[in-house]
C-alpha cells in the first residue's frame, strides 16, 4: 500500500491488519465468528486491554520491524522505531523514524497535525473529541494508520478478539529482562502473539502478527518499552509550530512517508 500510512500493529482480521495485510501483499477475508477455547488467554488479554484503557495518560517508545515478500519470493524486512505520548481523550504526539522517513502525528485537540521532519512540509486535518474517533477518522479519511492504535483504544479488548478463532496461554518469557505472559492467538489469515508483563501494570511488551495467507509467512514484529503510566505530559507536549522552512501541504502530497519506501520493486531493488 502506497498511501500517507501508519502501519499500526492491529491483529488480523481486524480493521487495521487489513493495512498489514495490504502491506504482505493481500486483502484479508472476513473471519468465521469468534471461536476462542483458552479462558486464561482472554482473562490476560481483557486486564491488559482494561489497564491500558483506563489510563488517561500515558507513553512509551516502540520498534517494529515490517516483512514484504516480493513477487520473487525474496523476503525483505523494514525497521523503525518512535515514541508515543497520549493524553485522553483526544490529544496525542506519535512519531516514527526509519531510514526512509522521519514523521510525527501531533493532534492538540483542535487539528491534527502531519510532519514529514524529513521533507519539512506538515499537512493538518480537523482533530476529533476522542483518540478513538482521529484513529477511524484518519483511517477511513486520510488511509492514515498510527503506530498501536488498536492496543491504545479506550477499550480495545474487543477490537483485539474480533475474529479470533483459537487463544492459548503459552506459558511465561522474558522480553528486554521483564517477565512476561506468552499469548498466542488465531485468526482465518494470521496468527498473533503478545507478551503482557506481568504484575500490576499489565501493559504489552512484544506483539508479533504472521500472515498465513502470504507465502514465506511474513511477520510484522513490535517491541513495546519504557512505559510511563500516570504522569501529566508538558503543557506544550502536543502543540506544534511549524519550524522555520517548512512548508504546509495538502495530505495527499504526502505520498512518501510509509513504512515501506515507494518504488520498492521485484528482487528488493528500488
Amino acid at each position: 500500500m502506497k498511501h500517507v500510512t501508519f502501519r499500526s500493529l492491529g491483529v488480523a482480521p481486524t480493521r487495521t491488519a487489513l493495512y498489514l495485510l495490504a502491506a504482505m501483499a493481500i486483502t484479508g477475508a472476513p473471519a468465521p465468528a469468534a471461536r476462542a477455547e483458552d479462558g486464561e488467554a482472554q482473562a490476560i488479554l481483557k486486564a491488559m486491554a482494561d489497564y491500558v484503557g483506563r489510563q488517561e495518560n500515558l507513553a512509551l517508545k516502540y520498534d517494529s520491524d515490517i516483512e514484504v515478500v516480493t513477487p520473487a519470493v525474496e523476503k525483505i524486512q523494514f525497521s523503525a522505531s518512535g515514541d508515543v505520548t497520549l493524553s485522553r481523550p483526544n490529544k496525542f504526539r506519535i512519531s516514527r523514524t526509519g531510514g526512509y522517513a522521519d514523521v510525527e502525528l501531533i493532534s492538540d485537540g483542535t487539528n491534527v497535525t502531519i510532519y514529514d521532519r524529513g521533507g519539512n512540509r506538515f499537512a493538518q486535518v480537523a482533530g476529533s473529541p476522542s483518540f478513538d474517533e482521529a484513529v477511524d477518522r484518519l483511517r477511513s479519511e486520510a488511509s492514515l494508520e498510527l503506530p498501536g492504535a488498536d492496543l491504545l483504544l479506550a477499550k480495545p479488548y474487543d477490537e483485539l478478539m474480533a475474529g479470533v478463532l483459537e487463544a492459548k496461554h503459552i506459558g511465561r518469557g522474558v522480553i528486554e529482562g521483564v517477565e512476561c505472559e506468552h499469548l498466542a492467538f488465531r485468526n482465518l489469515d494470521t496468527d498473533w502473539q503478545i507478551w503482557v508483563e506481568v504484575g500490576d501494570k499489565p501493559v504489552p511488551r512484544k506483539y508479533v502478527i504472521t500472515s498465513k495467507a502470504v507465502g514465506a509467512a511474513p511477520q510484522y514484529t513490535l517491541r513495546l518499552r519504557d512505559w510511563k503510566t500516570g504522569v501529566s505530559p508538558a503543557p506544550d507536549a502536543f502543540a506544534f509550530k511549524p519550524p522555520d522552512g517548512s512548508s504546509g501541504v495538502a495530505i495527499t502530497v504526502l505520498k512518501d512517508i510509509d513504512e515501506i519506501p515507494a518504488g520498492v520493486v521485484p528482487g528488493g531493488t528500488k
